[in-house]
């Protein structure tokens, strides 16, 4: 799997951040019963965080990049977490989004799609997953996107 994320990776133009460090008192990923639980990650772009609203100072566009860029972080956390490798990912199983909106936006689910989108171009089928989009009126440090994760992984 790793080399296979790689590529698509490669293909995309795209490279794994650092795993961020986590911001209070939590760890990045907790292995239990044969599923990774990933915290939720930040959107950075080009080292920045992306913050605000949408429906307020945030485009869609940009809300669908921010939760893309909260979809590299969960791989790289996935990385970090199996000891530098992806080869026991058999699934992404879940992504919780949480997007800071206004109380009339209504399209978590097409800023969520970023995250999702990222997930199966690089996992293939096995990056299908089940899915929350949920409208938040505020995030961490003033995020605009905020994205967890259930993964299914083989025995080490």
């Amino acid at each position: 799997m790793t080399d296979t994320v790689t590529a698509k990776l490669a293909e995309l133009g795209l490279t794994l951040p650092e795993p961020a460090a986590p911001v209070a008192a939590y760890v990045p990923a907790v292995e239990a019963g044969g599923l990774l639980h990933i915290s939720g990650q930040l959107p950075f772009i080009d080292g920045k965080l992306v913050r605000g609203r949408l429906g307020e100072d945030v485009t869609l566009e940009k809300g669908a990049d921010a939760a893309r860029a909260c979809a590299l972080m969960l791989v790289a956390q996935v990385k970090a977490a199996l000891g530098g490798s992806l080869d026991r990912v058999e699934r992404i199983v879940k992504l919780g989004a949480f997007i800071s909106s206004t109380a009339d936006f209504t399209d978590q689910p097409k800023v969520a799609n970023g995250a999702s989108e990222l997930m199966v171009a690089l996992f293939g089928e096995a990056g299908r997953h089940a899915r929350s989009a949920v409208g938040v009126p505020v995030l961490p440090l003033g995020a605009a996107v905020e994205v967890d994760a259930i993964v299914a992984v083989r025995p080490a």
